[in-house]
Parts: C-alpha cells; sequence; structure tokens
C-alpha cells in the first residue's frame, strides 16, 4: 500500500500505540491522518496540519456514525482501541467482562460495519484500500491473568477471519496484528520485557505497506508465533503459567 496517497484513521489514538501509529503514518507520507479518541482534549499535539482530531467511542454506534460523517476519505483503518482487565476466569466481574468484549469484540465489529461501505468506494478511487485490526498474542493463546481480554481477543481475531473472508472478493486488504508485550499504560502493571510503542508501530506500518496478511511487529510475537506454529500446545502450556 502507498501511503503517499492514503488517508487513515486511527482509533484510540491518545496514548500508547495509537500514538505511535499516528507519528509513523505521518512520517511515512500519509497525506491525512484522522486521530480518534473518545476525548479529544487528550490528544497530543502532533504538530502536523495533516492530523485531524476525531471524537470517537468505538462502543458508540452513533458516535461511529457521527465519526463517518467526518472521515469519508479514509482508505486505511486502523482499529487499535482497546481495552484490557486483570483478573482470572473465575474472578473477573460480569462488568469487566462486559467492557472488554464491548471495546474488543464489537467495538471493531462496529468500526467495520460502519466503514466498509466507504472504504469500498474510496477504493476505486484510489485503487488501495486496507483495513487493520491490531489483535494481540493472547488472540492465539491465554494468559490466566488477563482472562477477559483474552476472550475478547480471540473473538475479535474471529471476527477478523469473517470480515477477511466476507470481502475476499473485493479489493480491500485486511489484516491482523498480533503485538506481544507493548511498554504502554495498558501493560504498566506486568513485569516483563515489553518493546516501545514507536518500534511496533512502525513495524506495523512497514507489514501495512508491504500488505502482509498477519503483522507480526516484535521479536516476542515473531518468536512466539513460530513456536505457535511449531506446537501450538506448548504455546498454551507456557502462557498458563505466565
Amino acid at each position: 500500500m502507498n501511503l503517499n496517497n492514503t488517508v487513515a484513521l486511527v482509533s484510540g489514538a491518545n496514548r500508547g500505540l495509537g500514538k505511535a501509529l499516528v507519528q509513523s503514518l505521518l512520517e511515512k507520507g500519509a497525506s491525512k491522518v484522522y486521530a480518534g479518541a473518545r476525548d479529544i482534549s487528550k490528544l497530543p499535539n502532533f504538530l502536523d496540519p495533516r492530523v485531524i482530531p476525531i471524537q470517537l467511542d468505538i462502543t458508540d454506534i452513533h458516535s461511529v456514525n457521527q465519526a463517518l460523517l467526518q472521515t469519508k476519505d479514509v482508505n486505511l483503518l486502523i482499529n487499535n482501541a482497546g481495552t484490557l482487565t486483570f483478573g482470572d476466569v473465575l474472578s473477573v466481574s460480569d462488568e469487566s467482562l462486559t467492557h472488554n468484549f464491548a471495546v474488543n469484540y464489537f467495538g471493531l465489529l462496529n468500526m467495520a460495519k460502519a466503514f466498509t461501505p466507504i472504504i469500498e468506494t474510496n477504493q476505486t478511487l484510489k485503487k488501495e484500500a486496507s483495513i487493520v485490526n491490531i489483535l494481540t498474542l493472547l488472540s492465539l493463546a491465554s494468559m490466566p491473568s488477563m482472562s477477559a481480554y483474552n476472550a475478547s481477543k480471540a473473538a475479535a481475531w474471529s471476527a477478523h477471519l469473517s470480515l477477511k473472508g466476507t470481502l475476499a472478493d473485493k479489493a480491500i486488504n485486511v489484516q491482523a496484528v498480533f503485538p506481544g508485550a507493548i511498554d504502554t499504560d495498558m501493560l504498566a502493571e506486568v513485569d516483563m520485557d515489553k518493546t516501545s510503542p514507536a518500534e511496533v508501530a512502525d513495524n506495523i506500518v512497514a507489514g501495512i505497506i508491504a500488505n502482509q496478511e498477519d503483522i507480526f511487529p516484535d521479536e516476542m510475537s515473531k518468536g512466539v508465533y513460530k513456536a505457535w506454529c511449531e506446537d501450538h500446545k506448548a504455546v498454551e502450556k507456557q502462557f498458563a503459567q505466565m
């Protein structure tokens, strides 16, 4: 995908990976980037006129539709917004489960349903288009302490595959990203090796440019995926102990 003619929308752009994705897209030549956040006052000052702040709550259909009205030139959608609640499967609250699914699963679906028609239209005009879903290694294997997150992201992977199949006869790339641990506020409580958001974002954008179907944007994700392909049960057992 040639980013020089690309108008992107990044959800959850106020911090962490979302913020880094906006910056990386600008550096790689995107012509415009809509930076979506529930509270646009919390968006950083990207110091670039190509960045357009957009109020966007992916769990609210009205908010999604309002954002759509302001972003009708988008041909690259990056579904980045996410949430993580800690707790094992027996103790996690129903509220936490509901919230994780509302953001990580239904939020992704809300965006896909709303934006696919306009992306298809813009693909015809610009000859390139992509929907990029930020998933996680925990879509493949679960860590017990993140049970609500695991389940919602595994469901999001399934939704991604369904979307990919649905759009198989369209000239729209549907790409999945499976990061390992990223050094963001979301994982601040977790003591483990983490990759910087900037490095992960740069590798994701490189994967978008290269039209990679599945993007593993850091050394952890690449190593775990290789092991998972060789023996997924071994990876499941390893993650179950973490």
